[in-house]
């Protein structure tokens, strides 16, 4: 009998393994626990290419058996916990388990990678390096995390036959975990700040799983802004490091860095002026210098550089302004998946502000971002299986601005539009602060969906 691949998840990422297996010449099937009308559609479409889908199959060693003697690989989605038990159960048998974004580095490792991995920062990091490789005429996809699921570049690779110049990949610690094989010509480290703690049980092995990949990184990228980051630096790889801050340490001293004038400097040399990214708030400088740093590091002038960061356009879903209704700046901050990265929002934008949150609640220290809703929100509008759990916490913070609750993301902007006429604020800012899968399949379904709501809003001028 021929050996059959399974891929575990009906996703971008399992969809992209599949296809790629496929067209290899593996027999595979893809199984998924959930049923809806998307999976239908996705089912539909593999199937015309051959491919075996089965829906409502729950991840139990049961749901294997009838294939367990033909069994060679099994795919996994970063969705799917590695260490999932009957996951262990199936190696025990002698089932290899790879994640998705193994394979796909297994194919294309003889491109250099650009890996960008941390908590916060990372989409807009690899934006930003994806956007001035291209527009240097180099040819760079952009996947991961992010974008394409990197079996999908890799089987457009193998279709066009065309080998690009560079691969840049966000990494989320789902996919790090199911890839240890992955070494990047450049890695960067944006920041570690407590997430996923509901499935990595806690920071230490979050991080180690970060970690990795600068270690295994021909040249490391580290954000010296962060103090975690920073706290370790004499125990990590030695690389380049950036910093918002200056050249803080004579014996840790900073790669790049942002003068008094403003000025973006490389080891003492004078690159260009900050202005040329216009994006605001701190977190975005640092951005700035991790992508400036990475650019250099692939060769880039820093004149190319500067002329690609003017006509950046930013990053859909991650403090994206979508117009304005009313006079009103209205944000889609669909990315904002956590407490940090929501206070970082509202520390950008200017307020006051009436914020939309809520989703499926992590684990997580939510004091910042309590904080800066106590100083810029003048109300805050929570939806989702998330909403009495947050709303919970902001009456135990004292909050003192209004609080309304509402099941869904329609409802909720509704109740934004209605009493922004008596509020008055300067912008009405979706940053959910929590994950997106107690009603949509990711943030930039979440994201589309509310830019949906609101553009048939906007004043004529945008």
């Amino acid at each position: 009998m021929k050996p059959k691949t399974i891929v575990i998840g009906l996703g971008r990422s399992g969809i992209g393994a599949a296809k790629l297996l496929n067209k290899e010449g593996d027999e595979v099937i893809v199984i998924d626990s959930s049923e809806n009308d998307i999976l239908l559609k996705s089912s539909q479409d593999l199937e015309k290419q051959a491919i075996k889908v089965e829906t409502a199959k729950p991840l139990e060693l049961s749901t294997f058996k009838p294939w367990i003697e033909e069994l060679s690989l099994i795919v996994i989605s970063p969705s799917i916990p590695w260490d999932h038990p009957t996951l262990n159960e199936l190696r025990s048998l002698g089932v290899m388990v790879k994640g998705e974004m193994d394979i796909a580095w297994e194919r294309l490792n003889s491109i250099p990678w650009i890996g960008v991995t941390g908590t916060n920062g990372k989409s807009t990091v690899t934006h930003l390096i994806n956007h001035i490789l291209n527009t240097n005429k180099l040819l760079a996809p952009m996947g991961g995390n992010v974008g394409n699921a990197a079996t999908e570049i890799a089987l457009e690779i193998i279709e066009k036959r065309q080998t690009p110049d560079w691969l840049v990949m966000e990494l989320s610690s789902y996919q790090l975990e199911a890839a240890p094989q992955i070494s990047p010509r450049i890695g960067l480290w944006t920041n570690l700040t407590p997430d996923h703690l509901e499935r990595h049980g806690n920071m230490a092995k979050y991080g180690s799983i970060k970690r990795r990949l600068l270690e295994q990184s021909d040249i490391p990228i580290y954000n010296a802004d962060d103090s975690y980051l920073r706290s370790l630096r004499s125990n990590l790889k030695e690389g380049i490091w950036v910093s918002t801050e200056g050249n803080f340490s004579s014996k840790s001293p900073s790669d790049y860095w942002i003068d008094d004038a403003g000025m973006v400097i490389e080891r003492k040399k004078s690159l260009f002026h900050i202005s040329s990214l216009n994006m605001p708030g701190k977190h975005n400088l640092e951005n700035l210098l991790m992508a400036t740093a990475a650019s250099r590091a692939a060769g880039l002038s820093p004149q190319c550089i500067q002329e690609s960061l003017v006509s950046f356009p930013g990053v859909p879903h991650r403090l994206e302004k979508i117009g304005t209704w009313m006079g009103i700046n209205i944000f889609n901050d669909s990315k904002a998946t956590n407490y940090d990265s929501a206070s970082m929002a509202l520390k950008a934008i200017e307020g006051p502000i009436i914020v939309l949150a809520g989703g499926q609640v992590k684990q997580g220290n939510a004091s910042n971002w309590l904080h800066q809703l106590h100083k810029k929100a003048c109300g805050v509008i929570l939806f989702g299986s998330g909403a009495n759990d947050l709303k919970n916490m902001l009456q135990a913070s004292n909050f003192q601005g209004q609080i309304f609750c509402d099941k869904t993301l329609k409802e909720a902007v509704g109740l934004a539009i209605t009493i922004s006429k008596s509020k008055k604020p300067r912008s009405i800012l979706l940053s959910p602060a929590c994950a997106s899968f107690d009603q949509f399949q990711d943030f930039e379904e979440r994201g589309n969906y509310f830019r949906d709501l609101i553009t048939p809003l906007l004043d004529e001028t945008n």
